[in-house]
């Protein structure tokens, strides 16, 4: 029940039909008794810088999320960005500091870590290789760099986009060991699919799999299909692995963390969740 004491979170993107984040918080919300409602708001690209300002006038109005096409354009509009939306070069996560300053962090990077974390595997000191590095993929190196990598290869079709990330991760994780330009997995302790690559039947691999060992553990971020045409051929070699949905449900702890709501497990979201 939506009341006059509610927090609202809004769900800012556009177009809204796809929205999944109202089916994962709102029956969370509902079954720990916490007075909020995460609310999809559909916005224009042209409407956003003005309708973001006036939406944190509300005096209701707890925080909201973003999503495409916005999250990289939240980054000027922000008093306050964390060093992970930084890297990232994007935000999808803003609420109202104490002042009333608009301050803005980004998480999908931060869940696909905490899923790594979560399943034993060792993050710190390792080398990560990472094949795309649009916004997914940067968020991922943001967190990854965070989280202690001691080598982090970029590799994107794009070889602007990849030496503008190269460039934030120097800026901010000086001492982090960074190259780009090759997506050959061989020695690496974790690889991850951050490209498009297996949303559509008949996508090529994104990766070389003959030069992936047994004992890499491997990343997804294709989320249309839980075990993907890459990660069927990874598991086929013996790898451990992580499917893209987990990224979503591990990602929301941290966000309820954010927002200062009583947060839980990736598990508990499923659980519960009604994505149908």
């Amino acid at each position: 029940m939506i009341t006059g004491t509610t927090k609202l979170i809004a769900h800012l993107g556009y177009p809204t039909e796809s929205f999944k984040a109202p089916l994962i918080y709102n029956p969370y919300f509902e079954k720990n008794g916490i007075d909020a409602v995460v609310v999809p708001m559909g916005c224009r690209p042209a409407d956003y810088p003005v309708f973001l300002k006036l939406l944190f006038r509300l005096s209701n109005i707890h925080g909201a999320l973003i999503t495409m096409p916005h999250k990289i354009s939240t980054m000027a509009l922000l008093d306050e960005t964390s060093t992970n939306a930084k890297v990232a070069g994007s935000c999808n996560a803003v609420r109202l500091g104490s002042d009333g300053r608009l301050v803005g962090d980004m998480f999908d990077g931060e869940g696909f870590v905490r899923g790594v974390l979560r399943k034993g595997k060792k993050v710190e000191g390792a080398r990560a290789l990472i094949a795309g590095a649009g916004g997914v993929g940067s968020a991922i190196a943001a967190s990854l760099a965070q989280a202690g990598v001691e080598h982090l290869a970029i590799f994107d079709a794009n070889e602007t986009t990849a030496t503008a990330l190269l460039d934030r991760l120097r800026k901010y994780y000086p001492q982090l060991e960074v190259t780009v330009g090759s997506a050959d997995p061989e020695g690496f302790d974790i690889v991850v699919n951050a490209t498009p690559l297996g949303m559509r039947r008949g996508d090529p691999l994104p990766i070389d799999i003959d030069r992936i060992s047994p004992s890499t553990f491997v990343g997804e971020v294709v989320m249309t299909k839980e075990i993907t045409p890459f990660l069927e051929a990874v598991r086929a070699r013996g790898c451990e692995f992580q499917v893209g949905t987990d990224m979503l449900f591990e990602q929301i702890p941290a966000y309820l963390e954010f927002f200062e709501f009583p947060t839980t497990t990736a598990d508990n979201l499923r659980a519960i969740a009604k994505l149908g």
